[in-house]
């Protein structure tokens, strides 16, 4: 079994949903982990969750004799990656950048756009951003995606001290 599916077959059997994988140099596998889009309301990733995942990992990987030299799991953080079209119809609505490969001649020959997500219709994704004459909206697939990004969300306000 490939490495990629053998992690992502152990993560998605704990419940949780791989973001990204990486295998980087000298040996290290690198997991982003976040809630299944059934479970998000539990909040964000915890450091108990990535103990749980990791404690898995190494068991799977030793006994599927993976050769590797360190394992680090962690969240995607408040800019997660938006990768597959699952993680766009979960955060319609959120503000993203998306960085397309090749510039949009209807959009002023851009490839960046920051806005907000609408609901895919089928295969087809929007974003609205703010063009040089008010509101736009950028139509794209998948395919036309470089890398996006959520915006992070950070609300100091409501912190009680």
């Amino acid at each position: 079994m490939q490495l990629s599916a053998l992690i992502e077959k152990t993560v998605v059997g704990m419940g949780y949903e791989v973001v990204q994988f990486e295998q980087a140099a000298r040996g290290l596998l690198r997991v982003y982990i976040d809630f299944v889009p059934e479970q998000a309301e539990r909040g964000a990733i915890t450091v108990e969750d990535c103990e749980k995942v990791t404690h898995q990992l190494l068991h799977v990987l030793t006994v599927e004799n993976v050769n590797y030299e360190r394992l680090e799991v962690s969240s995607p953080g408040l800019d997660r990656p938006l990768k597959k079209l699952s993680d766009y119809v979960r955060f319609a609505g959120a503000e993203a950048i998306v960085k397309l490969r090749m510039p949009m001649p209807n959009a002023a020959n851009r490839k960046s756009f920051q806005g907000i997500l609408q609901e895919p219709d089928g295969e087809n994704l929007a974003l609205v951003f703010e063009g040089k004459e008010g509101p736009a909206k950028l139509d794209f697939t998948l395919a036309d995606v470089d890398k996006a990004h959520l915006v992070p969300q950070v609300d100091f306000r409501s912190r009680k001290a």
